[in-house]
């Protein structure tokens, strides 16, 4: 799988790639998405592609779900490296993103994307905000594989990195 050089890292990503060291035996995650969530972190570090809002909205979603230590997983050691890493990012690819309400004025203005959760709307924004809107990475958050063609049809790229996963649990919440 070829991951983009920048991107935006949904919360779920790293959460995800932390299972690897704190098993959730309630979770049916596969092990190949764990491993995929791995991959995709250490490629940001190592390619330094982070694009992230200049608010810290997003960072404030980091530091509320995962460890500032950057211990014992793979998703706080993200956690670590953005907060250690952050300010020495290009300029460029910390955002400036307006709330406006329960949304953000750089939010897409799209039928399809109407009921779209509020807490993951920065992560959209932010994306919608960069000149060269960069893919939002994303694991398990299954409502996003439901958004994706409306995301596409505003010019916003999610690169699934557990793509049968999202879109197996998308038909399950469908079917309910």
């Amino acid at each position: 799988m070829s991951l983009p050089k920048k991107c935006l890292v949904d919360t779920n990503v790293p959460k995800t790639a932390n299972l690897a060291t704190q098993p959730d035996h309630k979770s049916n995650v596969p092990c190949a998405c764990v491993l995929a969530c791995i991959k995709a972190i250490e490629h940001v570090i190592e390619n330094r592609g982070l694009v992230i809002d200049a608010g810290g909205e997003i960072f404030n979603e980091y530091l509320q779900q995962l460890s500032m230590s950057g211990q014992p997983g793979v998703g706080d050691s993200f956690m670590k490296w953005v907060h250690d890493n952050l300010w020495s990012l290009p300029e460029s690819d910390r955002v400036t993103i307006t709330k406006n309400g329960e949304s953000y004025d750089a939010f897409p203005d799209h039928a399809g994307l109407a009921n779209f959760d509020n807490s993951d709307r920065k992560f959209v924004a932010a994306s919608n905000a960069h000149p060269a809107k960069p893919p939002i990475l994303q694991a398990t958050d299954s409502k996003w594989w439901g958004w994706k063609d409306s995301l596409v049809a505003v010019g916003i790229t999610v690169h699934f990195l557990c793509p049968e996963y999202a879109k197996d649990k998308c038909a399950e919440k469908m079917d309910k």
